[in-house]
């Protein structure tokens, strides 16, 4: 039985080079919307925390705990309906989207790895390298 050995489909430099940057690309996206994610999870769970109140129609006034008055406050230019309703909402969508991406960057990385780097053997080599070329004794 034979060993099948994997034949690169690079012709040339350039389809190497161009793999490896699709590779390397496909990764940096996958650190970037893991990135992403982890922001987006964090602000959500800040923001979850708030307890908003209207000062006047366009500013909100918004405390991380309000028995503290050294905690973390904000003000935002906006109605406090968009700020406990909405933003909430972007944040969620941003979450999912940046996972979608994160997973269609991690197939691409490991469609390209599995590709390059798994070879499959149908057998194992029965003979050395050196007697592949002389004729095998008959027995």
């Amino acid at each position: 039985m034979l060993c099948i050995s994997y034949q690169p489909d690079e012709k040339t430099c350039i389809q190497f080079f161009i793999k490896v940057a699709y590779f390397l690309l496909s990764a940096l996206s996958l650190n970037v919307c893991v990135l992403a994610m982890a922001f987006a999870a964090y602000c959500y769970s800040q923001i979850v925390r708030f307890t908003c109140e209207p000062i006047s129609e366009s500013v909100c006034h918004c405390k991380l705990d309000t028995a503290d008055p050294l905690s973390r406050t904000i003000t935002y230019q906006s109605d406090c309906g968009f700020i406990t309703n909405t933003f909430y909402l972007f944040l969620l969508i941003q979450f999912l989207l940046n996972f979608l991406a994160a997973a269609v960057g991690f197939a691409a990385c490991f469609v390209m790895w599995k590709d390059r780097y798994q070879v499959f053997y149908v057998g194992t080599r029965m003979q050395s390298q050196a007697t592949v070329g002389r004729s095998q004794p008959k027995v």
